[in-house]
């Protein structure tokens, strides 16, 4: 460890009230944090990014429809006149479940209780050519990669005179069936045909691929049957070729090989095929199951732990109605944050404890501009009508009154206009070996 893990994280307040740590500023810690400003405890809340990543729009950013202060928001700045509630940019390396401590890059802090809410990350499923060769989209830093990417590529093609030598470069191949998959190869099919050609009108955008496979036998898996197949049908109108049961084995940078199907050949694997937990020192096998999610009872406590507790992508928990434990969807780590507050002030009370019961508000996708899918738990619909309760439902869950005010505006012009003006590549300066730990982000 560095040497810096030898000492406590320095200038925090000094308090008397119970301290609670809280170790991510995803959906999760950010709902629990806001929940416990004005209780009992003195609340730490630590991430290793200074700012709540609005993660279901990524894919906006990566296709040039939103800049990305519209869908992050500094966590300080949520928690301006909040006294018991502080903030520290901090990465966890350690923990040390016996003397309740926990390790950071900037010191170590002692807990009365821990909150795990770190999330999931990309999952390569051990493929060590995809790691290295694909683009994942789980933060914002990757969604701007992914849209220099695009523009580079084609800022590259039109100065290349062989139309064969181009096609790798202006296909792009999005593997995984999920929202975000449906929804990237959307956004992108409607870029092709709509908006490259104007910026590039030299190129030919019928030699311009969007494929979007997946290993499983249909679209959207988790949804109803009838949001699949009209997923199908509004991809298949924006011309994305879609490729089922279609398990991708290996990809050089150029070539992907897919079981039982022809190979592709891209400069662009976008990513999307699925989740793991993240994860750091000092936690037991005893304690997760094979995919390294926690084991928690029904009140989010870490099994075999005093005073730590785990929510969100990380945790399994299961009861009679999800026995393989709850989807790794935002509400569910948004209901486990808000119930574990409401148990964590009742411990503070000596009040008993409420058990987590997931409600499930149902799901909902995007497909292109003006369309989406939605299955509520009394109604499923699609189409317009659908599109627009989309744009509601995640205009207000967005973090802060300006952004809302902004996405809508951007939204509004997008739609209006169908040019979005935020196709810049801005690419990073070299930066010197001794700050890349501190200005960039490791893939």
């Amino acid at each position: 460890m560095p040497d810096t893990v030898k000492y406590p994280i320095p200038n925090l307040p000094v308090s008397n009230r119970p301290k609670l740590v809280i170790l991510g500023g995803g959906f999760a810690g950010l709902k629990l944090a806001r929940k416990m400003v004005n209780s009992e405890y003195q609340v730490i809340l630590l991430d290793k990014n200074n700012y709540h990543q609005f993660q279901p729009l990524f894919y906006q950013v990566a296709t040039a429809a939103l800049e990305p202060s519209a869908i992050s928001f500094p966590l300080r700045k949520i928690f301006h006149h909040t006294p018991n509630v502080t903030f520290r940019m901090a990465e966890a390396l350690e923990l040390d479940q016996d003397n309740k401590r926990l390790y950071t890059n900037v010191g170590y802090i002692d807990f009365d209780y821990l909150v795990m809410a770190m999330g999931a990350d990309t999952n390569y499923f051990g493929m060590k050519n995809i790691m290295e060769h694909s683009t994942p989209m789980k933060t914002v830093s990757e969604a701007l990669y992914i849209r220099n990417r695009i523009i580079s590529n084609y800022e590259k093609a039109i100065n290349i005179a062989d139309v064969e030598k181009r096609k790798s470069m202006m296909n792009v191949v999005i593997v995984g069936g999920g929202p975000t998959g449906v929804e990237l190869a959307g956004a992108i099919a409607e870029l092709r045909n709509n908006v490259f050609p104007k910026d590039y009108p030299e190129l030919n955008f019928q030699n311009m691929r969007v494929v979007l496979a997946e290993a499983g036998p249909k679209l959207l898996a988790g949804m109803s049957t009838e949001a699949s197949d009209k997923a199908v049908v509004y991809l298949d109108k924006l011309g994305v070729e879609i490729m089922v049961n279609a398990a991708v084995e290996d990809y050089d940078g150029l070539t992907i090989k897919i079981k039982d199907h022809e190979g592709l050949q891209t400069q662009t694997l976008l990513w999307a095929a699925g989740v793991k937990p993240n994860h750091i020192k000092g936690l037991r096998e005893d304690q997760m199951i094979p995919n390294g999610r926690l084991k928690v009872d029904e009140y989010n406590a870490l099994i075999d732990s005093q005073g730590i507790y785990v929510v969100g992508d990380l945790c399994i928990q299961t009861d009679e109605d999800y026995p393989r434990g709850h989807p790794q969807v935002a509400q569910v780590a948004i209901q486990q944050a808000d119930n574990l507050s409401k148990n964590l002030k009742a411990i503070a009370d000596n009040r008993p404890q409420i058990r987590f019961k997931y409600k499930d508000l149902g799901s909902m996708a995007t497909v292109g501009r003006s369309l989406a899918v939605v299955d509520l738990p009394f109604v499923k619909f699609q189409g317009f009508a659908a599109w627009i309760t989309w744009l509601f439902v995640h205009l207000m869950a967005i973090v802060g009154v300006k952004n809302r005010i902004f996405i809508f505006l951007d939204w509004a012009w997008n739609y209006l206009s169908f040019d979005p003006s935020l196709r810049l590549l801005i690419r990073p300066r070299y930066v010197k070996p001794k700050e890349k730990e501190e200005l960039v982000e490791d893939k």
